[in-house]
């Protein structure tokens, strides 16, 4: 019988963002910890989010169900709006996702 494994977050994305924040070298074992507690926080979040999501009677997660987690979680509030993080926080490509902006011709993009 073939296993069946759950998709994860690659190990070596967690110890690099891990290693960017940290600055420092990393012992294998507390690397090993800080990469159950990164799956459990992921399972928990998506958890989280279908929760949110078939409260309002939806079958998609929308950007309001990771805003409403976020603000539970105190990562957004009145005076750091989510806009703010994620200029903060990622990159230009994944900010012109994410945030509308006008452009020539009377355009919205992205749009909805």
């Amino acid at each position: 019988e073939r296993k069946t494994c759950e998709p994860g977050v690659p190990s070596s994305l967690i110890k690099n963002i891990f290693r960017h924040y940290v600055k420092m070298p990393v012992a294998r074992e507390a690397f090993r910890i800080v990469e159950k507690c990164s799956e459990r926080y992921f399972k928990q979040l998506s958890s989280d989010l279908e929760a949110y999501t078939r409260h309002a009677g939806r079958k998609t997660v929308e950007m309001a169900d990771l805003e409403v987690l976020m603000r539970r979680q105190g990562l957004v509030t009145d005076k750091m709006p989510l806009h703010v993080l994620i200029e903060h926080y990622l990159p230009l490509e994944y900010r012109k996702l994410l945030i509308p902006v006008a452009v020539s011709g009377n355009k919205v993009i992205p749009c909805k």
